[in-house]
Order: structure tokens, then C-alpha cells, then sequence
């Protein structure tokens, strides 16, 4: 196992950018919604730098794209309905595994360590997406960016998943691909892994000073 990980019992795992790689099918459901409105269509590239907080910021920060200027709360209101809409119809048709993430998340579940899935992600889609690639008997938890008053990069979710555990914060490991992910981290007296190859608004996640940045997830099982 990874030195880092001596002496702890809960790894808190972020979803998008970390165990999965869905900016495909967020592209998708993001350029139907706007296509509904009549606006144009963003890249894939684009979604990439907007992926982290949340389904409506990055329905904002789409609609603002288009538009060249903020969205009045009407528009964002359909468009954000019509983003939910066309993502609950495909959310895994065209979203992969990151390489390692299935080894290592048995392997850590098999070695007795708590694993949590903390995303910005709305709840509802995240056992779709686990039962699709046979992950959901891995966590012990799971929270969307909607499951609590506060998401990510505030600690609240990491600490209540940490007390829900029965787990004090020092004994805890976040692991993430974004700022938002080490910030929430660090604010909640976690020790903090990153991933450089996730979705951290095009900067290097080595800016946000994490303890450790690894190549792929299967280095925590090395």
C-alpha cells in the first residue's frame, strides 16, 4: 500500500475526473440542452474546464459560453432541466473507467479500508453509474453534491462522512482530481491524494499542494 495510507481507516473517493471519465456523456446531455434553447454547442474541451462544481455550474458556465454573457434565471432554470433530462437517459453510454480504479478500489475494500464516494455530482445519478461498472458494493457511503446543504470544495460532506464512519478526520484520506476535491481535503483535516489526468479547470492539480499526486489509482495498492 502507499505510505500515505498507513494508519488510516476511510478513503474518501471524488467520482468525475477521479474513477470515471463522463465529460463524454456530460458533453452530450450539455449540447442537447442547449440545442433545446436554440444555442450553440459546446466541445468537449470546453465541458472538460467546466466539470467540477456541480450540474447547474456547468450548466451556467455552458449557457454563459453561448451566449457571451450570464444566463437570466429563467433560461437556466430550462436549460438546466433539459441537461438532467437528456443525462438520466445516457449516463454511461459513453463514460470509462480510468485506468486501475476497479483493482484498486477491491483491493482497498478487501483490505479492510472504508471507502467513500463524495462527488458535486447530482445524487441521482451516482448508483446508476456504480451498478453499471459493478462498483456499488465497494462504498460504504455515498454523497452527491446535492445530498447535504454544502458540496464540495466545502469540508462539510468529508466530515460528515467521517463521523457517519465513525471516524476521526485524521484517520482519512481524500483522493481527487480538482482544487475543489484538495481544498475540501485539507479543510477537513484529511490527508489529501491527487490525480493529475482528471478535471482540474485546465491547471496542474500540483498547484493545490496535495501530500501525494499519483500517475493512476493502482499506485495506492503498489
Amino acid at each position: 500500500m502507499h505510505p500515505l495510507l498507513h494508519g488510516k481507516r476511510l478513503i474518501a473517493f471524488d467520482l468525475d475526473g477521479t474513477l470515471i471519465d463522463s465529460v463524454p456523456d456530460l458533453t452530450v446531455a450539455v449540447a442537447h440542452a442547449l440545442a433545446d434553447q436554440g444555442l450553440a454547442m459546446p466541445s468537449t474541451d470546453s465541458v472538460r474546464d467546466w466539470v467540477g462544481n456541480g450540474a447547474a455550474v456547468l450548466v451556467e458556465r455552458a449557457l454563459t459560453w453561448s451566449l457571451g454573457a450570464p444566463p437570466d434565471a429563467l433560461l437556466l432554470d430550462r436549460a438546466y432541466a433539459g441537461f438532467l433530462h437528456h443525462y438520466a437517459a445516457a449516463p454511461n453510454q459513453l463514460t470509462a473507467l480510468y485506468p486501475g480504479v476497479k483493482q484498486a478500489l477491491t483491493a482497498l475494500h478487501e483490505a479492510g479500508y472504508m471507502l467513500v464516494l463524495i462527488t458535486n455530482k447530482p445524487e441521482r445519478f451516482i448508483t446508476p453509474i456504480l451498478d453499471h461498472f459493478e462498483l456499488n458494493g465497494c462504498f460504504a457511503l455515498c454523497l452527491g453534491g446535492d445530498s447535504l446543504a454544502e458540496k464540495k470544495p466545502s469540508p462539510l460532506p468529508l466530515l460528515y462522512a467521517a463521523k457517519a464512519c465513525g471516524v476521526m478526520p485524521g484517520d482519512c484520506m481524500m483522493v481527487g482530481d480538482s482544487r475543489h476535491d484538495i481544498e475540501a481535503g485539507k479543510a477537513a483535516g484529511f490527508t489529501t491524494l491527487a490525480l493529475p489526468y482528471g478535471y482540474n479547470h485546465g491547471e496542474p492539480i500540483s498547484h493545490s499542494d496535495p501530500d501525494a499526486v499519483l500517475t493512476s489509482l493502482d499506485e495506492m495498492i503498489a
